[in-house]
């Protein structure tokens, strides 16, 4: 009888230790807290980053760095597996595939083409976007509703589109053609395009549409452009922001300012922005994934979540030598 009592009491402490532990994708057992919370195991992230320009890397970063810190902090370890696809999709396609034949414990999409090869990859594994300018137009749902319902979720670096075209026209009240440069292989460009083009044209620009499909054919598309605008517009767009250079070669002889969607694009041929903060965004983007990964959070259910802040910034030299006047709660890009 004793005996029995006893077999039966070490089997119920045995039951009582499994049940507080978890265990996580990988086989790492992830312990239960005191207060009942999970702390983390050990985790393997994939990043496909479709290429390589100052926003994207910020966004990459600050999303590894946070992610590192949030685990670590909980106990864990985390180890990422990062490519670029240089610029090409179908490599984008390639690299997710490599992730979910390896089994990573969740996927990081950094930029639109990127999060269109997980969506098309796996139906299981977690899948993080970020800079993604608009998730219903990137996914292919029409009916939007700020979450997908599926293994999907992540942030957005859309800046207020309303916003910028506020700052056009507080900047170049004058101009009477916007031109709107932009990548035609970017359903993320068209989108922000579709947009904001209402609202210059209610304030009362001609606004005409310069899109190229390639970096092949920026430079003379953005000459087309200088020659018949005023004022050129160009969104967050993942090829503008990798050619800068060369449209820069073009709008700043041609005169031509170029109010951008994003901050490094600014940087590198325009004079003003309102931007966020990259880095930020990647920040956001790793506590979303902490919650996924730790606490077991359904990214269908997770609302895709916005920069935290906005920044009117703009390009010193550039503004210099176009003889642009710059407000004063501009901050300036270093």
């Amino acid at each position: 009888m004793k005996k029995r009592l006893l077999a039966a009491l070490m089997a119920g402490a045995m039951a009582l230790s499994m049940t507080a532990c978890g265990s996580s994708s990988d086989g790492e057992e992830t312990q239960s807290g005191g207060d009942g919370t999970a702390t983390a195991g050990s985790y393997t992230v994939g990043i496909v980053q479709l290429q390589q320009h100052v926003a994207l890397d910020a966004a990459t970063q600050g999303f590894q760095d946070k992610l590192t810190e949030l685990i670590e902090a909980d106990g864990g370890s985390v180890e990422f597996d990062y490519d670029n696809a240089s610029g090409d999709s179908a490599n984008c396609t390639t690299i997710v595939n490599g992730f979910v034949s390896s089994g990573v414990d969740l996927i990081m999409a950094n930029a639109t083409a990127a999060l269109q090869a997980a969506q098309s990859a796996t139906a299981d594994i977690p899948i993080l976007g970020t800079s993604i300018s608009d998730y219903g137009t990137a996914l292919g749902v029409t009916d939007w509703t700020g979450t997908t319902g599926t293994n999907i979720s992540g942030t957005t670096d859309l800046a207020p589109l309303d916003g910028q075209a506020d700052m056009i026209q507080e900047l170049f009240p004058d101009a009477t053609n916007v031109g709107m440069l932009y990548c035609s292989a970017e359903p993320n460009s068209s989108y922000q395009i579709n947009t904001i083009k209402p609202y210059l044209e209610e304030m009362g620009y001609t606004c005409t549409e310069y899109a190229f499909t390639d970096s092949n054919d920026v430079a003379s598309v953005a000459q087309n452009a200088a020659s018949n605008s005023d004022v050129i517009y160009i969104p967050t767009d993942n090829t503008a922001a990798s050619c800068t250079e060369a449209i820069a070669n073009v709008v700043i002889p041609a005169g031509v300012p170029v109010v951008a969607g994003e901050q490094g694009i600014c940087s590198g041929c325009g004079v003003a922005t309102l931007s966020i903060d990259y880095y930020e965004l990647g920040e956001a983007t790793a506590e979303m994934a902490y919650e996924i990964l730790v606490n077991d959070a359904d990214p269908g259910t997770m609302e895709i979540q916005s920069a935290p802040n906005f920044t009117k910034m703009y390009n010193a030299a550039n503004a210099e030598t176009l003889g642009v006047t710059i407000p004063d709660d501009y901050t300036a890009i270093e």
